[in-house]
């Protein structure tokens, strides 16, 4: 590579929405990406929890292309039957009973929203309430910002949706005290495990009892599985940890493994409150995100995906903490959190920094919650790639503590 092809990623008609890093990816393949200079990546990022089996997977892509062939778009004035078939694979395995397709995590939560105000208002409830966590990420919609926890993002874009009640997570003592005497409460919304607030887990004695209260109240039991369901924590979903299933679980992210899918699954009790005219998406449940997600979930189950999700993130969790081991003692780390493959390394510090500092070194991740080091990797992530994980990310965190002391 000579200097002359060195180039300076820039886009200067593109709106500037995203405070990005200098860099620009050319292709990939595996957990690995290359810029377009040539520069290679271990990707621990994932797109953001996105590219479930990589990248250039050897049997979805040739699935696609062969979709591509037949039809890329229709719209829902007709049946599409490969929605039928991701809605029967996603029942399967919730053990829920119908879905609605949509783009993107946004809408799936936006549509949660929704079946909530509806549920509501056919019970007579003429203002219908919600409650939504400390912490929580639900999208960037009017609505999905002001179900959101973090004022950083909410600055600048009021009035917010009224209809809200927040409480922190994994306390049904405050659970109980916000909502008592309130007949407006329809539904409790929130993630199995917090992406954007920092890879904060819900316990599962705390996911056991808010069912247990849903069900006591007659309220819709909601679970946000946009980041942390597709297998990501070695079960399809994160709430079945804990034994329970919601009533409704918007789902996006991973579930085309890098084409746009978005998706609602509801139980019986969510079941029917949509009826034709009540919602809807142009894009949603077209033949090519469709085809992508009948495929993500064929071989996701033909590669064991799940049980590698679990066992290789248990690897990664456990080099983590030794590698870091006199950090944490210090205080300098405190805490390495989450499960499968969606782990956080919490600092003492905000730690933005160490986003560049790690790509510099050829690893890609985030960091979330200001100092939350955030991994989602491709689910196909191999132990010998973990094992590459900590050995670059944890000296570059060690020498961040000690040159920020």
């Amino acid at each position: 590579m000579t200097a002359a092809t060195v180039t300076t990623p820039s886009s200067p008609h593109v709106m500037n929405t995203y405070g990005r890093l200098p860099i620009a990816l050319s292709h990939g393949q595996g957990c690995r990406v290359w810029d377009v200079n040539g520069k290679e990546y271990l990707d621990a990022l994932g797109g953001i929890a996105v590219n479930t089996l990589g990248h250039n997977h050897p049997q979805l892509v040739p699935a696609l292309q062969d979709q591509l062939t037949k039809l890329i778009h229709t719209s829902n004035y007709y049946h599409i039957p490969l929605q039928e078939d991701l809605a029967k694979l996603l029942v399967e395995r919730s053990g829920m009973s119908n879905v609605f397709f949509c783009s993107t995590g946004l809408e799936a939560n936006e549509a949660a929203l929704k079946l909530a105000r509806k549920f509501g208002h056919d019970k007579g409830i003429e203002r219908p309430e919600v409650v939504v966590y400390e912490k929580a990420f639900h999208g960037r919609s009017i609505a999905t910002l002001s179900a959101t926890g973090n004022p950083k993002v909410q600055a600048g874009f009021g009035p917010l949706v009224e209809g809200f009640i927040r409480v922190p997570v994994n306390n049904i003592a405050a659970l109980k005290a916000a909502t008592e005497g309130n007949p407006n409460v329809v539904a409790v919304f929130f993630e199995a495990i917090q992406g954007e607030g920092g890879v904060n887990p819900m316990h599962m004695d705390y996911l056991r009892d808010v069912r247990a209260l849903c069900d006591q109240r007659d309220w819709l039991l909601m679970i946000d599985e946009v980041q942390c369901g597709m297998g990501r924590t070695g079960k399809w979903f994160a709430h079945q940890w804990a034994g329970i299933k919601p009533d409704v679980m918007p789902l996006a992210k991973g579930l085309g493994s890098g084409v746009p899918v978005g998706a609602v699954v509801v139980g019986p009790k969510a079941a029917t409150i949509f009826q034709p005219g009540n919602h809807g998406s142009t894009f949603g449940g077209n033949p090519l995100s469709m085809r992508a997600g009948v495929e993500t979930i064929r071989i996701m189950e033909a590669e064991g995906l799940l049980a590698n999700a679990e066992k290789v993130g248990a690897h990664l969790k456990a080099g983590l903490e030794a590698a870091l081991k006199a950090e944490i003692a210090n205080g300098g780390v405190k805490e390495v959190r989450g499960q499968g493959l969606m782990m956080g390394v919490d600092l003492s510090k905000p730690c933005g920094a160490l986003v560049q500092r790690a790509a510099d070194a050829g690893l890609l991740i985030s960091v979330t919650a200001d100092s939350v080091v955030r991994l989602v990797p491709p689910l196909i992530l191999s132990v010998a790639e973990a094992d590459e994980i900590v050995a670059i990310l944890a000296p570059l965190i060690a020498a961040f503590l000690k040159e920020t002391a």
